[in-house]
C-alpha cells in the first residue's frame, strides 16, 4: 500500500493520507467546523479579540473565551495554549501566536513551531481532529505562499512521524488560497 493516497470529494476539497494522518483543505469559515474537535485561533500575544481569525473566533465563542484567556496571556511567537470553545461547535480552541513577518525571527521556525505546539496540545487532550487557519498570513504579513508551504511541510512531517492527531484540516479564506495549499501539499507529500 502506498503511504500517500489522494482522495477528492464532490466539492473538490482535498484529502491526503499521510501514514495515519488525513490532511484536508477547504475554503470556508474556521468558526463553522462542526466536525472538528478543536479549531486553531491565529491569536495575538494578549489572546484578546481582534480582527481577522481572532475576532471571528472570539465573537462566535462568546465573552467567556476572553475571560478564560486573560490569565494565560501573554504568549510569545511560536507558543500555543488551549481553552474550552464555549459557543463554538468544537470542544477546544488552540490559540497560536504566529510570527510577525520581518519582525519575529527566525520567522519560519516560529511559524512551524506554532503548528507543532498546537498538535502537541491536541494530542495531550486526546483529540481526533483539528482545523487550522493560515497562521500569520493575514495581519502579521507573512507572504501567503511561504506561510502555506511551512504549514504543508510541518503537517506532513508530523503525519509521517506519527506526531499528529488523525485528522487535520486547513480552513482557508478563499478558493485560490485553497488551491495554493493543495499544490504545496502535493509537492511536499510527493517528495
Amino acid at each position: 500500500m502506498l503511504w500517500l493516497e489522494m482522495l477528492f470529494s464532490v466539492e473538490a476539497d482535498m484529502q491526503v493520507r499521510i501514514a495515519d494522518l488525513v490532511l484536508e483543505a477547504e475554503q470556508g469559515d474556521i468558526t463553522r467546523q462542526q466536525d472538528m474537535d478543536a479549531v486553531v485561533n491565529a491569536a495575538n500575544a494578549q489572546l484578546l479579540p481582534g480582527g481577522g481569525v481572532a475576532g471571528a473566533i472570539h465573537r462566535a465563542a462568546g465573552p467567556e473565551l476572553a475571560e478564560v484567556c486573560a490569565p494565560l496571556a501573554p504568549i510569545s511567537p511560536g507558543e500555543a495554549v488551549i481553552t474550552p470553545a464555549f459557543n463554538l461547535p468544537n470542544r477546544y480552541v488552540i490559540h497560536c501566536l504566529g510570527p510577525v513577518y520581518g519582525q519575529d525571527r527566525p520567522e519560519a521556525q516560529l511559524l512551524a513551531q506554532c503548528y507543532r505546539r498546537a498538535m502537541v496540545l491536541a494530542t495531550e487532550k486526546g483529540l481526533e481532529s483539528v482545523a487550522f487557519p493560515a497562521i500569520s498570513a493575514g495581519a502579521f504579513g507573512y507572504p501567503l505562499e511561504a506561510a502555506l508551504r511551512i504549514a504543508a511541510e510541518t503537517l506532513t512531517t508530523l503525519g509521517r512521524s506519527g506526531e499528529s492527531v488523525p485528522r487535520v484540516r486547513m480552513v482557508l479564506f478563499d478558493e485560490s488560497t485553497r488551491a495554493v495549499f493543495e499544490r504545496l501539499v502535493r509537492e511536499v507529500a510527493g517528495s
